[in-house]
């Protein structure tokens, strides 16, 4: 199991925020998409930040404000891939990371804010010693929502609206069995209007709902709405 200081890190790719989360539509105006995208990635960092057993944090971006936020959380910002999507920037980071001999990272996206320090203790407690793939789902079982690989380069991962089987598939075409690990937090991913409806209705103690509410976004008869 993975022990506390042993050398995995977190790694969250964020893009340009000012681009971020269009697929909201008229959930979320255009101008607030950006503040809710940088709220959710705090809501992430923090939860990385205080779970036990990482090694450090890792955000690979080129955009100065999501570049402004990790530094807060001490992470090490990284810019090599960070133009090249998701995926790009996942691979990028895990040759540099293979490159300087780390364990292992642990992927996650910024749009999940209900993750919690404690789910991420559990997943890495749930992967393996040595090498070893674990995966979190989205609820949907689309989305591949947290990822860890150890060595880095074991597995190429490839990310898409639909990678969760596909995750499966190539870490057992690489002879690797993966684990699957069902958590809450990893599971709920903003990413549609209907996503945004049902992380609302939580009513969460995140820096995510909170922007919610400071923007008089609320849950209404029809779906979201804003506030008389």
């Amino acid at each position: 199991m993975t022990a506390p200081g042993r050398d995995i890190w977190a790694l969250i790719p964020v893009k340009e925020t000012t681009r971020a989360k269009s697929r909201l539509g008229d959930a979320v105006p255009q101008h607030l998409r950006q503040g809710f995208a940088l709220a959710m990635l705090e809501d992430v960092l923090a939860a990385v930040a205080a779970a036990e057993g990482l090694a450090g944090i890792i955000v690979v971006t080129l955009d100065p404000q999501a570049t402004s936020l990790a530094r807060q959380y001490s992470a090490r910002v990284m810019t090599e891939g960070a133009d090249q999507g998701h995926t790009g920037a996942v691979r990028a980071a895990a040759r540099i990371l293979a490159a300087e001999r780390k364990a292992g990272f642990l992927q996650m996206p910024l749009d999940i804010p209900t993750v919690t320090a404690k789910e991420i203790t559990t997943l890495l407690s749930s992967h393996p010693d040595g090498s070893g793939f674990t995966i979190a789902p989205s609820n949907d079982d689309h989305g591949s929502n947290g990822v860890l690989v150890s060595p880095p380069d074991l597995v190429p991962l490839t990310f898409g609206d639909d990678s969760f089987f596909p995750h499966l598939k190539t870490a057992q075409d690489h002879g690797i069995r993966p684990n699957v690990v069902r958590l809450p937090g990893f599971g709920l991913d903003i990413d549609r209007a209907e996503d945004f409806v049902r992380f609302a209705a939580l009513r969460s103690n995140t820096r995510a709902q909170a922007y919610i509410e400071r923007h008089g976004l609320v849950r209404g008869p029809a779906g979201i709405e804003r506030k008389a």
